[in-house]
């Protein structure tokens, strides 16, 4: 896989956004800087070795000025690994080609690492489970098992298997579908309508109705009237 020329404009979709994905490695040289011209390659040469399991970004720090101040870069080559939009390691200068597969290597994910992603890929209970004894915490397995759950009408199973971890936007739909169930066939107007005159005094009603509002998402028109017409009621 070739690098990838990072602008100011282009870093965030193909930085940041893709190190929750794989870890990618920022290279900031230029064109001037001698050292950048010999670890350059050995970037490349060894990145592309992983097959796609790590990114090189290179970014021109006279043309990108911005972020070479975002890096606080004092001195070209400047390397560093960013991985879920975070730096998780770098360094600088021009590293033997041993260093850099070294650093490179700390990338990869690890044989049990590689065995979760795996079985999650599988997607069946058992395979999920088996992962979970592994990664007790990780979302995208207790999501992943979560939704089976719930579509397998064993909700309360669910909502235990979710309180393990903190709660996020994907953790709120499954246990929203996991309390109230989520028909494709029922356009909610008839439900929530009923339960507008409950939401103040009835904390269950108030709980299905904010349910039902994060199963119809905010890409639903009516998401938002609904939300109003519950503050209205509750204040």
């Amino acid at each position: 896989m070739a690098a990838i020329d990072v602008t100011e404009e282009t870093f965030e979709t193909e930085v940041l956004e893709k190190s929750n994905e794989v870890p990618v490695v920022v290279d900031l040289w230029a064109e001037w800087c001698g050292p950048c011209k010999t670890l350059g390659p050995l970037l490349e040469k060894v990145i592309d070795a992983t097959g796609g399991k790590v990114v090189l970004a290179k970014v021109d720090v006279d043309a990108n000025p911005g972020l070479s101040q975002a890096f606080k870069v004092q001195s070209i080559p400047a390397v560093y690994a960013m991985y879920e939009g975070k730096v998780v390691d770098g360094f600088m200068g021009a590293y033997p080609e041993s260093a850099v597969q070294e650093f490179v290597d700390k990338l990869l994910p690890t044989e049990a690492q590689n065995a979760v992603a795996e079985l999650l890929e599988a997607g069946d209970e058992g395979s999920l489970r088996i992962a979970l004894g592994m990664e007790p915490a990780n979302e995208d397995l207790i999501v992943a098992l979560g939704e089976l759950l719930v579509a397998d009408r064993r909700g309360d199973e669910a909502l235990d298997l979710l309180a393990r971890i903190p709660e996020s936007d994907r953790t709120r739909k499954v246990a929203a579908a996991a309390r109230v169930g989520d028909d494709p066939d029922d356009d909610h107007d008839a439900t929530l309508t009923a339960l507008l005159d409950k939401v103040k005094y009835d904390d269950d009603a108030r709980q299905q109705f904010v349910d039902i509002l994060e199963l119809m998402g905010p890409e639903d028109f009516r998401t938002g009237e609904y939300r109003r017409k519950l503050t209205q009621r509750l204040f």
